[in-house]
């Protein structure tokens, strides 16, 4: 027990991991760590030092910006109206995936992948589940509800193997949630936090990709989704200032929970400290690198306050 938390002191203090054993044990007998012994020592410096060259730090999350355009169903119907039924045995085609546009967050390049010659999204969907499983957490705008969702029914439909859940920022829900925008739609948030608008497109560009199968359309298509993530990249940094965050980076470095959910890093600090109507209480921290918000449990914080005594 002794080893792992002279271990567990070292991944939370990283700048003591360049001591010997013997300082080492000086400044934990110090701290006021019982039973510690320079071998001690020198075995968790040893095997820290071991899973840094295994585990290479990554002081950010690998975000996924993403959005996707479909295809519109095609069916037998009789005439037109506001209340005509349409039963499923009516469709001739059901909706597909034209085009999924996505970047990594702060990277320059926006990449585009597109349905078949034939109109087959299967292969789109076998590239881009590659790409979605490599990232941390995904950010789509009403993903949640209409990308993903379609995502993952195109996916059944071909057989193709997806992961169970996925997590996600759904900057819609974040709008919802924390602001009373004028309209919650992409293009006038992004016009309202004056980070830029979508590119205009008529209804009928759909009609020409899908019914006319034009390329040129196709491609003009393919831009307006790539616009799309580029606004909406905008629109969720803007939207960070104001957020918690979605998963902890910490502890994808094999660090605690009492570092910063942001970057690993034990340069934190006490904001606030709250209860609930049931007294359990709250503490609102911040990560002083990046002058962001975080929450911690209580048990949490005093572990902080052991560990950094």
């Amino acid at each position: 027990m002794v080893l792992e938390e002279i271990k567990e002191f070292l991944r939370n203090k990283p700048g003591y991991q360049k001591e010997g054993g013997k300082r080492l044990r000086n400044h934990l007998q110090r701290r006021g760590f019982k039973k510690v012994t320079t071998n001690l020592c020198r075995q968790a410096l040893k095997e820290v030092r071991l899973e840094n060259q295994i585990q290479p730090k990554k002081n950010k999350a690998k975000v996924l910006i993403y959005d996707i355009e479909t295809s519109y169903g095609i069916a037998k119907v009789w005439r037109p109206g506001w209340k005509v039924n349409i039963s499923y045995d009516n469709f001739i085609e059901h909706g597909k995936i034209i085009c999924i546009s996505y970047k990594w967050l702060d990277s320059d390049e926006v990449h585009t992948l597109r349905w078949s010659s034939d109109q087959d999204d299967k292969h789109l969907l076998e590239r881009f589940i590659k790409v979605l499983n490599e990232a941390d957490f995904s950010v789509a705008h009403n993903g949640d509800n209409f990308d993903l969702k379609n995502i993952k029914t195109r996916c059944i439909y071909h057989g193709i193997k997806t992961h169970p859940t996925y997590t996600t920022v759904d900057t819609l829900k974040i709008a919802r949630s924390y602001f009373k925008f004028p309209s919650n739609r992409l293009d006038d948030i992004g016009d309202f936090l004056k980070v830029g608008r979508k590119i205009k497109v008529d209804y009928s560009l759909w009609d020409k990709v899908i019914l006319e199968k034009d390329l040129e359309a196709l491609e003009e298509m393919e831009r307006y989704c790539e616009q799309d993530v580029l606004l909406l990249e905008k629109v969720y940094k803007k939207l960070l200032e104001y957020m918690l965050p979605t998963i902890h980076v910490g502890t994808l470095n094999g660090k605690t929970k009492q570092t910063s959910p942001y970057s690993g890093s034990t340069n934190i600090e006490l904001v606030k400290t709250t209860t609930t109507k049931a007294g359990t209480k709250k503490h609102l921290m911040i990560d002083k690198d990046n002058n962001r918000y975080f929450k911690m449990s209580n048990s949490d914080y005093k572990k902080f306050l052991e560990i950094n005594r």
